[in-house]
């Protein structure tokens, strides 16, 4: 669980170097992306008109994408049902899009973490449309069990630590 509580960009866990840069790269054109979108319409609009313009905008920056992608929830090698994704970029992560007040809470963050886990990629980002100012509606998602497959070996003696209040 992000220990956030209200305190807007107090983050723990890892610094986006440790991230993939071509996926550090690729999310940042998103999000440069949303940051235009935001410029042109402000607040207010529907989250269906901002998908359609982020669209135009991933589209513009060469990105491949996928609008309201499933995936399974499999437990116990039982199918469970699907959970969708906004937008799944690159097929490297995924995009929940907002436009609705109020800040992005545990709630959004913890959906979009199991959302990660079904799709199995590292990074999610959860953009809210409805902010004044677009940077206070964009959240990092990071998948804990992702990145503990991707560390170094010496480093997997905390896994377990780490993701036990997930």
């Amino acid at each position: 669980m992000d220990h956030d509580h209200g305190h807007g960009n107090r983050r723990r866990g890892l610094p986006l170097s440790e991230l993939d840069p071509a996926l550090t790269e690729k999310s940042r054109l998103v999000i440069g992306g949303a940051i235009e979108v935001h410029k042109a319409l402000g607040p207010g609009f529907s989250r269906d008109i901002y998908l359609n313009a982020l669209k135009i905008e991933l589209d513009a920056a060469g990105l491949e994408y996928e609008v309201d992608t499933e995936f399974e929830v499999v437990y116990k090698d039982q199918d469970l049902g699907g959970v969708s994704i906004d937008i799944f970029v690159e097929e490297r992560f995924a995009v929940e899009l907002l436009a609705r007040p109020g800040q992005i809470g545990s709630l959004e963050r913890l959906a979009l973490r199991s959302k990660l886990r079904a799709a199995d990629v590292e990074l999610g980002l959860i953009i809210n449309f409805s902010e004044r100012r677009l940077k206070d509606g964009l959240v990092r998602v990071l998948n804990p069990d992702k990145l503990n497959l991707t560390r170094p070996e010496d480093e997997h003696e905390d896994e377990y630590e780490e993701s036990s209040d997930e």
